[in-house]
């Protein structure tokens, strides 16, 4: 069965840090060398489009970008065909998506498909989530990351989230609990996590505490994480979010209430003075522009594992 990476929770514990120890590489092992991968955007980029772009390159690999309406899932041809087609060229397919249910069937019509062009190879060809509507793996991925490099060993390190239960929180919490962390959610009534969520974050064995509190949340955390109130596809929910999220503004009282050595984080982009203020932002606690660099290494830490570890790609030149 070929492994792909459709949220955090496809890996293990184990398998996690081997990707972190992939992405901390200095000098990674060129594993695309003579190789595409296909990086399909049916929703706008600038961070994940240029860090993917960038993590091929700096493996070897040759990165093919396209919009959604350059292949049109199931009106030009249906999602399986797509998939099929471009592991005719690619070694990975990597896809940014509205539906999280393209990415599985993508997966679905890929498994057990090995060396089917010049770009495969014996180990099938593996889909990556860029983003869906459910999860955003590889942002979760840059985040632990810039964790690692700021505390070291973050077993028992505490992330305050302030924000509703998206995409972006449901990743990283289960990342969170992978590692052994403590995570937080303060969201407004009705923004919360369902069911489903919490299950699959005690799947992994952890724990996330829930609440309406966003002072509560931050106290004493080690990190305070919040995004955007209304993302891409929800402008019309604009006004309404913006009352319902009144009073969750991560600015300079929060960050006090945080631990001495809390830092800030934000996957970006930003709606200042919404979210989160100007001076937190752009303070000194702010480690922004480390994680938006961490969105490539990430990258190239996941593709290198998948090629190597997984797949038995010999790689190519060190």
């Amino acid at each position: 069965m070929t492994r792909h990476l459709l949220d955090i929770d496809d890996l293990s514990a184990e398998e996690l840090g081997a990707v972190l120890a992939a992405a901390a590489d200095p000098a990674p092992r060129r594993v695309l060398d003579g190789r595409g991968v296909a990086c399909l955007f049916e929703k706008p980029s600038a961070r994940t489009r240029n860090a993917t772009e960038m993590a091929v390159v700096t493996l070897g690999g040759h990165p093919v970008t396209m919009r959604g309406d350059e292949v049109g899932f199931d009106v030009r041809e249906s999602v399986e065909d797509v998939a099929r087609t471009l592991a005719c060229y690619h070694a990975v397919v990597c896809a940014r998506v509205l539906d999280h249910q393209t990415l599985v069937r993508m997966a679905a019509a890929l498994d057990g498909i090995g060396a089917t062009g010049a770009g495969g190879h014996p180990g099938g060809v593996p889909v990556v989530n860029l983003l869906s509507d459910r999860a955003h793996p590889c942002q979760a991925l840059a985040d632990v990351l810039t964790m690692r490099q700021e505390f070291g060993d973050l077993g028992g390190r505490t992330v305050a989230f302030v924000g509703d239960a998206n995409n972006v929180w449901r990743s990283l919490a289960i990342a969170c609990a992978l590692l052994g962390m403590r995570s937080r959610l303060a969201a407004p009534d009705g923004y919360g996590p369902s069911a489903e969520d919490l299950a699959r974050i005690e799947a992994t064995g952890g724990h996330a505490e829930i609440g309406s509190d966003p002072m509560a949340a931050v106290a004493g955390a080690d990190v305070v994480y919040t995004d955007v109130w209304t993302s891409m596809g929800q402008e019309e929910e604009r006004s309404q979010r913006l009352a319902h999220f009144a009073g969750f503004t991560v600015d300079d009282r929060m960050m006090e209430a945080a631990g001495d050595d809390a830092v800030f984080m934000h996957c970006l982009p930003a709606h200042r003075g919404e979210e989160v203020t100007g001076p937190v932002l752009e303070g000194a606690r702010s480690r922004i522009w480390r994680q938006a660099a961490n969105r490539q290494y990430a990258v190239q830490g996941l593709l290198a594992w998948l090629l190597t570890e997984v797949s038995g790609s010999p790689g190519g030149a060190a």
